[in-house]
């Protein structure tokens, strides 16, 4: 008998990717779920990557609340809304337990679970639940929403986190070249730009080449100030989520501030190292296939002889893994 399930978890980019394992627990099992999720129109590509996932209800949250009252902005609710009330599922799991996430579960019919008021990171959205569900707030990320999913539906789950991304790795090959991610939302995550020069010096002298990832003209300046006179070295135009996770998955290592991107690369399985300095990595530590490192803490960056230590560590234990055949 099919289970029709509808997950709420809209944003952002490294929360969608910290779901996946989750949904992956989910298909193992429970028989014949049909998984719905509803996410950020910006990052409704990563849940459509996964391959138990059924549909992705697209909201425009990030959008909308620049023009609520706007006319169209109106139809587009009214849609959204008449869209989830012609649905009928057996649970909607509330992954993300805001007062923005309940206002979705609200619209649409089913059994509503959630986090409990001393669970959820705004206590006032358990109010809303059918069922509530007790995790304990200071665990990893990925820990959290798999130990939610599982008390949703009776199960016990194990072994390492699988995220359902081979759509993106079984497509692609893997080059000699180290991908960077320089930049961030906000400029207390910045690193020195001395530490990078060191750690491209470091990766070039391994034979690898340097991507640079960046996003608007601001990241694009800085990432080229960085590299500037230096061969070997590029950086890339602005990329779709998709194409960066494609250049991702061809990396030999990636290196970045903490950040989505950074997550989503440790998800693709490849050897990843992240620079925390504005955030701590006890709620958001790197979990991946391939080994990672989270370096530093909340006003405490790592220095480079840190990074560089996990470059190597990295490096030789990609080298340690045999070939696929």
């Amino acid at each position: 008998m099919t289970t029709r399930i509808l997950i709420v978890r809209t944003s952002s980019l490294g929360d969608l990717v910290h779901m996946l394992p989750a949904i992956s627990d989910i298909a193992r099992h429970v028989p014949d779920a049909q998984i719905d999720w509803i996410a950020e129109e910006s990052f409704a590509e990563i849940p459509a990557w996964h391959p138990a996932v059924r549909e992705v209800i697209p909201v425009a949250h990030r959008r909308w609340r620049k023009q609520w009252w706007d006319a169209g902005t109106r139809r587009e609710r009214a849609a959204l809304r008449a869209d989830l009330a012609a649905r009928q599922y057996d649970v909607i799991l509330d992954m993300q337990a805001l007062l923005k996430s309940v206002w979705l579960v609200r619209q649409a019919r089913g059994q509503r679970h959630g986090l409990d008021w001393k669970s959820a990171r705004e206590p006032l959205a358990s109010l809303f639940y059918d069922v509530k569900h007790r995790v304990e707030f200071w665990q990893p990320a990925i820990i959290r929403q798999r130990t939610l999913a599982a008390a949703a539906f009776g199960y016990a789950f194990d072994g390492p986190p699988e995220f359902g991304l081979q759509a993106i790795t079984d497509q692609v090959v893997v080059e000699p070249v180290a991908l960077i991610m320089p930049s961030a939302s906000r400029d207390d995550k910045l690193w020195p730009a001395s530490h990078w020069r060191q750690v491209f010096d470091h990766l070039q002298a391994q034979g690898l080449g340097l991507r640079l990832l960046a996003g608007n003209e601001s990241e694009q300046a800085r990432a080229r100030a960085l590299i500037q006179g230096r061969d070997g070295a590029e950086v890339l135009p602005r990329l779709g989520l998709r194409q960066v996770a494609d250049q991702l998955a061809r990396a030999r290592i990636m290196v970045g501030l903490d950040s989505g991107l950074t997550h989503l690369s440790a998800g693709l399985g490849r050897p990843t190292i992240g620079i925390y300095k504005a955030s701590t990595p006890v709620r958001t530590p790197l979990q991946g296939a391939a080994y990672t490192a989270s370096l530093g803490e909340r006003g405490q960056e790592p220095d480079a002889i840190q990074v560089l230590a996990a470059i190597d560590a990295a490096l030789d234990a990609a080298r340690s893994v045999p070939e696929a055949p």
